[in-house]
């Protein structure tokens, strides 16, 4: 059995996640970054979220996509022409994996999802996860508790979640 020094694993685990660190001079995969999604299990059947929380979960999305551009080089596929098909099966956070066949028709080599689970007023864990999108298999996830309302702490939540679990090295390979 061959075994790798730490620094190649690692190189090869970014390069078959496709996730390119600043300076690396790899093609940037494609991924499908679906809009963070709102699970509030005291909410009733058919409640809306309220609009700051539809704004705050743009903002964290937006947060999101502009993270995986910018830092790991990955290409952002536009979700929107199947906007009508996430609604018809979703929510993607309890869909049992159908994200990866939505990201898959879009182009998309890995597909991005997230949902910020409310608890309280207060209170709130934010959950993402990165999959393959030809098998749907998690390669990397990450979920932090937000313990106030406004919009810096969730963006600060959504920026923790990216620097400390999704792109955290080293980072996991396709397999």
């Amino acid at each position: 059995m061959r075994h790798l020094s730490l620094q190649a694993a690692t190189a090869r685990g970014l390069v078959a996640l496709g996730i390119v660190l600043p300076g690396a001079a790899l093609a940037a995969e494609k991924a499908a970054v679906f809009p963070v999604e709102l699970f509030e299990p005291g909410a009733s059947y058919g409640a809306r979220a309220r609009p700051a929380d539809t704004r705050k979960l743009t903002l964290v999305t937006d947060e999101l996509r502009k993270a995986l551009h910018d830092q790991a080089g990955l290409e952002i596929v536009d979700t929107a022409p199947k906007a009508d098909t996430v609604a018809k099966e979703g929510p993607l956070y309890k869909c049992d994996g159908c994200a990866a066949g939505i990201g898959k028709s879009l182009g998309a080599d890995l597909v991005v999802t997230g949902y910020v689970e409310k608890g309280s007023g207060q209170i709130f864990n934010l959950n993402v996860a990165i999959a393959d999108a030809e098998s749907g298999k998690v390669v990397r996830g990450g979920q932090v508790t937000i313990r106030a309302d406004t919009d810096e702490t969730w963006a600060h939540a959504m920026r923790w979640v990216v620097k400390n679990r999704l792109l955290a090295e080293p980072l996991p390979g396709k397999s």
